[in-house]
């Protein structure tokens, strides 16, 4: 299997690619796109950090929130993590490409990993809408669990959504979902209102997905 080392092939349909990772997307995000952040304690332990990342890391937020996840590829191993610079400022010419192991669930699963493919379909009032995403990045340390992905094709918006769960000094364990969207093309004037209200919707569910006072 060809492991490609940058993202720049890729067919995304936005420009800002790990937006979700900048510190400032709120304050400064990508022209165009409209930012967000919303997190949630899910609870408190070692236990709930590790079934939540299990959980998370096997599509359970997008399944929680009402998505069937169809035509998942096998990662590349290969992710976005911004770009590298010489000492002058300028660009490297060859960037370096970070890799994160696959990793599977206790039942044999493998974990969402950088460089998969999937469609997201969702099932609406009217008719189904199908989004194919693109992972980007992973997050694996030992108190943080998560990932993005980008928006490839036709969709109702373009733009990147992450979903980062961390285990805090204090114990506790917290998700959250940070994204930047822009309503596709021709939607933007006449629909723009409609898709952003129907993101915020979206998240709500998305936030409920993994925590246990909200059982799928």
């Amino acid at each position: 299997m060809t492991r490609r080392s940058t993202f720049t092939d890729q067919s995304v349909t936005y420009g800002a690619i790990g937006a979700t990772l900048d510190p400032d997307l709120l304050r400064y995000p990508p022209a165009g796109l409209t930012p967000s952040e919303d997190s949630v304690r899910l609870g408190s332990g070692r236990e709930r950090f590790e079934a939540s990342a299990e959980s998370l890391m096997t599509w359970g937020i997008q399944q929680g929130a009402g998505f069937t996840v169809l035509d998942a590829s096998p990662g590349t191993g290969a992710q976005y993590t911004g770009i590298a610079y010489d000492e002058s400022g300028a660009p490297l010419a060859e960037q370096p490409a970070a890799r994160v192991e696959q990793r599977f669930g206790p039942d044999g699963t493998p974990y969402i990993s950088a460089g998969m493919t999937a469609t997201l379909k969702r099932r609406g009032r009217f008719r189904s809408h199908s989004t194919p995403v693109l992972v980007v990045y992973v997050v694996d340390e030992p108190n943080r669990m998560g990932f993005a992905y980008g928006t490839t094709g036709d969709a109702s918006e373009n733009g990147e959504e992450s979903f980062i769960l961390e285990h805090r000094d204090d114990d506790s364990v917290w998700l959250t979902i940070r994204s930047a969207f822009e309503p596709n093309g021709g939607l933007r004037r006449v629909f723009g209102p409609l898709v952003r209200r129907r993101r915020r919707e979206l998240t709500k569910r998305e936030l409920r997905a993994l925590h246990p006072a909200f059982p799928v």
